[in-house]
């Protein structure tokens, strides 16, 4: 892949967690409070079965249960545990802990794939956390040892998510859509009986309520996912991860620009480390693999995606 493919995947694949970055302001201004699972159902499920519609391609073989592990990893645990965070902490809080992703992925990365953790990925992933922490850390008011297990929890299910679906790669003929799909779906049938076993019937909605779900499903995490699982197959899991701190600088600006919240000289010297720190992840290594997936993993130039001209997802086997 050459230095202005790489840059165009990653710039892509960014439009993911700038996605997810919206998620905190949705959820507590627009959706009913202290419904955790049901947001994350609502979320996952119809989103899943929309792209299942669309790609028409179901798993085979071993890839039943691969799907369904990385369904689970990437969105059965995640979402509940994303949501439940998200209600029980203030989102810098939340936010901090996520940041902890790319470290997390080194590990993982070292233990499952047999990658030994570059120094400069080290590096950038403290400073990205270290940026991030100094970005929403103001008043996180006391802590909440649920809420902070939930978001440690949810950031190391979805980081092993990550590592697996690089690890695994896609089946030979099947793109990003329908493995997204596959994983939205099987996380949704997960969520689907906690959510009325622990919450029982869905809330009444307002207009506000359904459109917040209508984005969160459609545009965060549909479109949103669909970009991310292409760009693990582009680039290594350290360089995605890496993009992670995109999530929480995208709340912190949203929260500027819509909530009314300032932000200080400190925080700005914050944003320029995280963002920093995402930038000189996406940068090559002086050896690249040859191969990013081993199974039917396509040429890095390749022009299959996730949407097309229209902006509508599409799938190109």
């Amino acid at each position: 892949m050459t230095a202005h493919q790489r840059a165009a995947v990653a710039a892509l694949t960014a439009l993911a967690p700038v996605s997810w970055g919206t998620t905190y302001v949705v959820t507590t201004e627009f959706l009913p409070p202290d419904r955790p699972l049901f947001t994350a159902l609502v979320r996952a499920l119809p989103a899943g079965l929309l792209l299942l519609a669309v790609a028409r391609v179901l798993p085979r073989g071993a890839w039943w249960w691969k799907a369904a592990v990385l369904g689970a990893l990437n969105i059965g645990a995640f979402f509940p545990l994303l949501f439940l965070s998200a209600y029980r902490l203030p989102g810098g809080l939340a936010a901090v802990v996520g940041s902890a992703g790319p470290l997390l992925v080194l590990g993982l990365s070292a233990l499952l794939l047999g990658r030994r953790p570059a120094l400069r990925d080290v590096l950038a992933g403290a400073v990205a956390a270290f940026g991030v922490s100094v970005v929403v850390l103001k008043a996180a008011g006391a802590l909440d040892a649920l809420g902070v297990t939930a978001a440690f929890t949810a950031t190391a299910s979805m980081s092993a998510g990550t590592v697996l679906t690089q690890k695994w790669g896609r089946p030979e003929g099947v793109g990003p859509l329908a493995l997204t799909g596959w994983q939205l779906t099987a996380g949704g049938l997960v969520i689907a009986p906690l959510a009325f076993l622990l919450e029982g019937a869905p809330p009444a909605l307002d207009a506000g309520a359904a459109g917040g779900y209508a984005y969160l499903a459609l545009v965060n995490t549909a479109i949103a996912y669909c970009l991310w699982f292409r760009g693990i197959g582009r680039l290594t899991a350290t360089q995605a991860t890496l993009l992670g701190p995109l999530s929480p600088l995208t709340a912190a600006v949203l929260g500027w620009a819509v909530l009314g919240e300032s932000l200080t000289a400190l925080q700005l010297l914050g944003m320029a480390l995280a963002f920093g720190a995402t930038v000189a992840g996406q940068l090559p290594r002086r050896t690249e693999p040859t191969a990013r997936l081993r199974a039917g993993s396509q040429p890095s130039g390749s022009t299959s995606g996730c949407v097309n001209r229209t902006g509508l997802p599409r799938e190109r086997a």
